[in-house]
């Protein structure tokens, strides 16, 4: 493992200071990023319009990416997902999905390891909250999936381990180079919350043309605090209160995520609550069943007639419904699923 500084995660300006303080022209850095950035390229010794000077120069002082793959699984429907080790020995998850439908690749990305706002139907809160991701390490999962599989990724979804808005200023810096470098745009880039009042409002002033996701998953208090621990500290209506500051402020819809578990949050009371909670908020509602993730925890998925019918009442209101299209559920790649397990270190030989 390398104690050398990656390349990855620095801004286009942080690149030409760079090769400033290494005598070389600013020209260099746009080559640099180039190759870095476009072409997904993790070897200085194949950056051949660089000179084979400042090649070496680069290779003794730093790294292009500090990652290295420890597994990675193929789900039946072509998800892969990838477990990264990084450098301190931690380990992180980053799912590639494409969506035939759309013709689309995303690529959803982790923030943390671990998480800290524990919701009980979810994997990667039962492994408790290790530490922050860095900004090279959040916006080197997403290079490392696009030079590994040569797949044009252009959707990103902060949808993997952690809760994003509590990594604020490392997700910031991260969306804006993989905005401004590695060439997404942003309406294609989505980060999803649980609820962290506070950090929605500092959003809300970033004003940019991303998608907020929220994880709401009950129209009460009473329900999602079965579930959601965040719930306390901040409760639904002021949740829905800081949505509507959100819209206000940057004129974006936002989505929102609801996971359905059988015989929990999915009756018709549930369904006409909801409608009548979110009735004059600007958003779409996206249906999640359930992805299991072990029969201790006590959850079930509802049958699909359960979930369809849960659909068909939330659309007497006035706003779009989906369901969510599942990828990788086989792998354990689905949303609520990832927990850093290392399924062939734990075979035997």
């Amino acid at each position: 493992m390398s104690a050398k500084p990656s390349l990855i995660g620095l801004s286009h300006e942080e690149l030409k200071t760079l090769v400033q303080s290494l005598d070389e022209p600013k020209f260099r850095a746009d080559q640099l990023h180039s190759w870095i950035y476009v072409k997904n390229e993790r070897d200085f010794d194949k950056m051949t319009n660089l000179a084979k000077s400042l090649r070496q120069k680069l290779s003794e002082k730093y790294v292009i990416g500090a990652l290295s793959i420890a597994e990675k699984q193929v789900s039946a429907d072509g998800t892969i997902k990838y477990l990264f080790r990084l450098t301190d020995g931690q380990m992180v998850e980053s799912v590639l999905m494409y969506f035939e439908e759309r013709d689309v690749y995303a690529v959803c990305l982790s923030t943390q390891v671990g998480c800290a706002v524990n919701c009980d139907f979810c994997a990667t809160g039962k492994l408790g909250f290790k530490r922050n991701l860095t900004v090279a390490e959040i916006v080197e999962q997403l290079i490392y999936v696009r030079h590994d599989s040569g797949a044009n990724v252009r959707n990103i979804v902060f949808m993997g381990q952690g809760e994003p808005l509590l990594n604020y200023d490392n997700l910031m810096q991260a969306t804006r180079v993989i905005n401004h470098s590695a060439e997404i745009g942003m309406r294609h880039i989505t980060i999803s919350t649980s609820g962290i009042i506070p950090a929605i409002d500092r959003l809300a002033e970033e004003k940019l043309q991303l998608t907020l996701a929220v994880s709401l998953h009950a129209p009460d208090d009473e329900t999602r605090l079965k579930f959601m621990p965040i719930n306390k500290k901040y409760p639904v209506k002021e949740l829905v209160n800081a949505l509507h500051r959100y819209v206000d402020k940057t004129g974006r819809r936002v989505t929102i995520e609801y996971i359905l578990l059988a015989g929990v949050n999915d009756t018709k009371a549930h369904a006409d609550r909801l409608n009548d909670l979110l009735r004059t908020l600007h958003c779409n509602i996206n249906l999640i069943p359930y992805n299991p993730i072990g029969e201790q925890y006590g959850y079930e998925r509802p049958s699909r007639d359960q979930v369809l019918s849960f659909r068909d009442w939330l659309m007497q209101g006035p706003h779009k419904v989906t369901v969510r299209i599942e990828r990788g559920t086989d792998i354990a790649a689905a949303c609520g699923q990832l927990q850093n397990k290392n399924l062939l270190a734990a075979q035997p030989a």
